[in-house]
């Protein structure tokens, strides 16, 4: 748990996929990011999917959703991973003591399945999606809806209508014109580059900052190293303009920052104390589904 001021952060890992490690680091040679995460004998890493549960002036809000339940098995066999270890977003708000029908805002920083998957479901008996969280209103930037809506070769495999079309067709999610406060202390900005359209949520409270980057920084080190970005970002040169200001505001701020993908460093501060060369202090934060430590040891 993360606190903010006011604000309270529950971080929760919807699963861990074990991936060629070219998808996060696109043209950076594995003699560089061999430095901060060695792949293991298949040439795999870890990437965690971070989602995150925050109290608010009396709301519950979630931030992300990860990968849901309509397609587990599909999701499971592309991310090596096993069924029984997904749904992590769930199983850690029925930790929490929360239901779904708690649930006061979700936030989808963009529309990719592994971030917005869960944002509806098959109900029993019921062949056409429903919402996840029947109470809350649901918001994501209308620039990425758009894109969404009109998928080309490179994005259609994750761009999936049913998580997202039949909320906007039943007015059950609204759609963000550019920065937007969200809530008390919560404000989503739009951070493009890995999409036009993607979104970081900030929050600020009693003077303390805090901000999930999502993929705009997908591992710590895509903050600390400007030119490193994934293979997955649209518009690569772009990303790396949006990293230049918002790194330089989380030295600044002193910001506490949350990665969704990183699952050896997933929280940290930035500091620059080596004359223009920014590196992360990891924080110690429990994240339900999620052993840091073990990473460690391992990778």
């Amino acid at each position: 748990m993360l606190k903010i001021g006011d604000i309270t952060i529950h971080l929760m890992n919807d699963a861990t996929a074990y991936v060629d490690p070219g998808g996060f680091f696109g043209l950076v040679p594995r003699v560089l990011y061999n430095r901060y995460i060695q792949p293991d004998e298949h040439n795999l890493i870890p990437a965690c999917h971070l989602s995150l549960l925050v109290q608010s002036a009396d709301q519950n809000i979630l931030v992300d959703v990860g990968f849901g339940t309509k397609h587990m098995k599909r999701a499971a066999r592309i991310m090596n991973t096993q069924v029984e270890q997904m749904n992590g977003v769930m199983r850690g708000l029925d930790a929490l003591g929360i239901q779904p029908s708690d649930i006061d805002l979700v936030i989808d920083t963009h529309l990719h399945n592994d971030h917005c998957g869960g944002n509806t479901y098959y109900a029993d008996g019921n062949a056409d999606p429903v919402a996840a969280f029947p109470n809350a209103e649901y918001v994501v930037q209308r620039r990425e809806y758009e894109d969404a809506l009109q998928p080309n070769e490179r994005t259609r495999a994750t761009y999936i209508a049913d998580n997202f079309e039949p909320l906007v067709a039943s007015g059950q999610m609204r759609l963000l014109d550019g920065d937007t406060d969200l809530a008390p202390g919560v404000r989503g900005v739009v951070t493009s580059g890995h999409t036009p359209g993607h979104m970081s949520i900030l929050f600020e409270s009693q003077g303390q900052h805090a901000a999930f980057v999502c993929d705009m920084a997908s591992f710590a080190v895509h903050i600390e190293r400007l030119g490193w970005m994934t293979a997955f970002d649209v518009e690569p040169l772009i990303t790396l303009e949006t990293k230049r200001k918002w790194q330089q505001w989380a030295v600044e701020t002193g910001a506490t920052l949350i990665f969704p993908h990183d699952a050896k460093r997933p929280v940290g501060q930035l500091k620059d104390e080596e004359g223009g060369k920014p590196f992360l202090v990891p924080i110690d934060v429990p994240i339900f589904g999620l052993d840091v430590a073990d990473f460690n040891a391992r990778y």
